[in-house]
């Protein structure tokens, strides 16, 4: 069994990174290690949420896990809060990586033309840097603009798209996907580039009009499981851009309307069933 480590905070309640991560990579049929770095009440969204930092505790616990010989055939990052531990998810790729290895970088840090508040211009560009260091990065249109400075654009044509990619592939990372980008009204989707084959990934979907916390490290997740499972970039981004939709869909029908998350759990069957079509 293939196994990836996923490398982010646990929102204890929220759905959101590891608590997303872990059952849904692990529903794809792929052992999930995780490294929290830090523990929290609940997502950010909350009011009076508690905050545990674990930074002190991802090089021990790694050393442990060289003691003991353990491989990964993945290594996802999510939600690094400090520039601390971008420089230890370094030291983890080194560690652990290799040939065999895919490195898959979700910079989280901005949303919307804006970064969060915890986050300033230094901190966007030494994710820059890490993502130099990825096989794959995922960036949305806002983390792409910081990582290379160029100016942020709600309304874009694919001449600025297609530049911003090329800006990208400087970081260094050999496959570049912009998230949450479509060229056609009412739809979303995903546009990359391969720089290795020089392919082109685009994806698009119908835009479902809401915004739920999460859908992002939904999105990533099913993603480096189905590439991990050996799907293609097209069909990986393609069951996870439709998987995230669904799911928000779903949402938005359950009449107590949670407005933490989304109900990824109720589509969790149907997520394993496209993909055992694709991998058939």
């Amino acid at each position: 069994m293939k196994r990836i480590l996923t490398i982010q905070d646990i929102s204890c309640l929220g759905k959101c990174s590891i608590t997303v991560a872990l059952p849904i990579i692990s529903a794809m049929g792929v052992e999930t290690t995780i490294l929290p770095t830090a523990v929290l009440s609940t997502h950010t969204m909350f009011p009076d949420f508690t905050v545990k930092d674990l930074t002190d505790q991802l090089i021990p616990i790694t050393e442990h896990w060289k003691s003991q010989n353990v491989k990964f055939d993945a290594i996802y990052t999510g939600y690094l809060g400090s520039a601390e531990e971008i420089e230890i998810a370094k030291k983890i790729f080194a560690d652990f990586g290799g040939d065999d290895t895919l490195i898959f970088i979700d910079p989280v840090m901005a949303d919307n033309g804006k970064l969060y508040p915890a986050f300033d211009l230094e901190y966007a560009k030494l994710n820059a840097g890490l993502c130099g260091e990825a096989d794959i990065i995922v960036p949305n249109l806002t983390e792409a603009c910081f990582m290379t400075d160029t100016e942020y654009k709600e309304d874009y044509d694919k001449a600025y798209i297609d530049e911003l990619l090329q800006k990208l592939t400087k970081l260094g990372a050999k496959k570049v996907i912009l998230t949450g980008i479509a060229f056609n009204d009412g739809k979303t989707g995903v546009y990359g580039l391969d720089t290795v084959t020089g392919e082109t990934i685009a994806y698009e979907n119908n835009r479902i009009d809401a915004a739920f916390h999460g859908t992002g490290d939904i999105f990533a997740s099913v993603s480096v499981g189905a590439l991990t499972r050996g799907l293609s970039l097209n069909d990986a981004f393609k069951l996870a851009a439709d998987y995230t939709a669904k799911t928000i869909q779903v949402t938005l029908d359950n009449p107590a309307k949670p407005w933490y998350g989304v109900d990824f759990e109720a589509t969790i069957p149907e997520l394993v069933d496209e993909l055992r079509k694709l991998i058939a």
